[in-house]
């Protein structure tokens, strides 16, 4: 009896493992399957380049207006006119985008009859509350006047003065709702804040509006900014009001300028500071959107180098305070990346330096390093 107790227990003992083992299966299983069906992450991909030591140090810029402002319908309504402008064929048509606009020039209106309506019935009920009120107030000094020798009770005075401070309030109310519609028959039109350039029109004359629907968009570009990036170790070399020129392929020769903002971090994704350099833009040769060049005083390349942009050197995973790279490669059809522990140099430009770990022409992770790791699946976006 005893021996078929023991066999029991080893039996059950046995299969209670069993079932463990099949559950810890059946989970890792669920969990790979589950880790394969992830989407491939997103990144944008560059060459390793060899930066020549004789063309020196240039930073990309980009060229944007001063001041930028898209503008909105407050009353909403449909569209009844638009400004017009004569066109290079001679006709005469709305404003569009390249148009120049004056500030507090009417750009566009929304109809106007029925926020005229409410200013008028807003009128009348300002007369009428404002005729209410003179008999009442008239009401309340003569009780005032007979209340005084005593010729009326006071729950009588208390009357009439609650009926005077009440047509006093309904009449204030009253001119404020006049005041409100005046304001929303005036917002039935837009101007311009400022003087500039129309950079998108987004309404037609007789398209519905709502309030707070972007109508125009206007950039002031008589001062235009060329942005452009500064990696930590360079960011000392520059000052506010500083001269500094740049240059573009489409305005021949230097134009001039002066730095007028430096941020004060650094972007999180290319960990460079943005540096704004202010230029006088009076006839407008310099276009938003344009690229610029533009070269930091005595900045110069010793010898040749491999280069990569900065934002595509992370910490590396393998070797405390080291950093690295990921080279994109393809197996069995898909496109992964593999972490490479590299060492680095001197900042050149916005790009860095690699000494050791890369070969020209390998392709690294350029945008979004950050958000992968080693082995991950990759889509490259063009």
């Amino acid at each position: 009896m005893r021996k078929n107790n023991e066999r029991s227990a080893r039996l059950f003992l046995w299969e209670s493992r069993m079932a463990l083992a099949v559950a810890f299966l059946s989970l890792t299983g669920c969990h790979h399957d589950t880790a394969g069906t992830n989407p491939p992450t997103p990144v944008r991909v560059t060459a390793v380049l060899t930066s020549d030591a004789a063309s020196g140090v240039r930073y990309s810029a980009n060229v944007i207006a001063d001041s930028q402002v898209s503008l909105a319908f407050k009353s909403g309504g449909y569209v009844e006119s638009i400004s017009l402008r004569r066109g290079a064929d001679g006709r005469v048509r709305p404003l569009e985008t390249g148009d120049t606009v004056a500030a507090g020039e009417v750009l566009a209106s929304v109809r106007q009859a029925d926020y005229a309506d409410r200013v008028a019935q807003a009128k009348a009920q300002v007369t009428q509350a404002a005729a209410t009120f003179d008999h009442a107030h008239e009401d309340f000094l003569r009780a005032s006047n007979l209340f005084s020798s005593e010729s009326i009770t006071k729950a009588q005075f208390d009357s009439a003065k609650a009926s005077n401070d009440s047509n006093a309030a309904a009449l204030e109310n009253a001119k404020a709702s006049l005041s409100q519609a005046e304001t929303a028959l005036r917002d039935c039109v837009l101007r311009s804040p400022i003087s500039g350039w129309v950079l998108d029109r987004q309404i037609e004359v007789g398209s519905l509006v709502g309030s707070g629907n972007a109508a125009f968009t206007i950039a002031d570009t008589h001062v235009v900014k060329a942005v452009f990036g500064l990696p930590d170790t360079m960011i000392h070399r520059v000052r506010l009001g500083e001269p500094q020129s740049i240059t573009t392929i489409s305005v021949p020769g230097e134009l001039r300028g002066r730095i007028t903002s430096i941020s004060p971090s650094a972007d999180p994704k290319s960990r460079v500071f943005s540096v704004e350099v202010s230029i006088p833009n009076s006839d407008n040769r310099l276009k938003s959107g344009m690229i610029a060049t533009l070269a930091l005083a005595n900045e110069q390349l010793q010898q040749p180098a491999m280069v990569v942009p900065l934002s595509a050197v992370v910490r590396s995973t393998k070797s405390s305070g080291g950093f690295a790279v990921f080279v994109v490669s393809e197996s069995g059809g898909k496109t992964i990346v593999r972490e490479r522990d590299v060492m680095v140099g001197m900042t050149i430009g916005n790009n860095i330096a690699v000494m050791h770990g890369l070969q020209p022409g390998e392709q690294v992770v350029s945008i979004g390093a950050s958000e992968i790791r080693d082995g991950n699946q990759v889509q490259v976006l063009l």
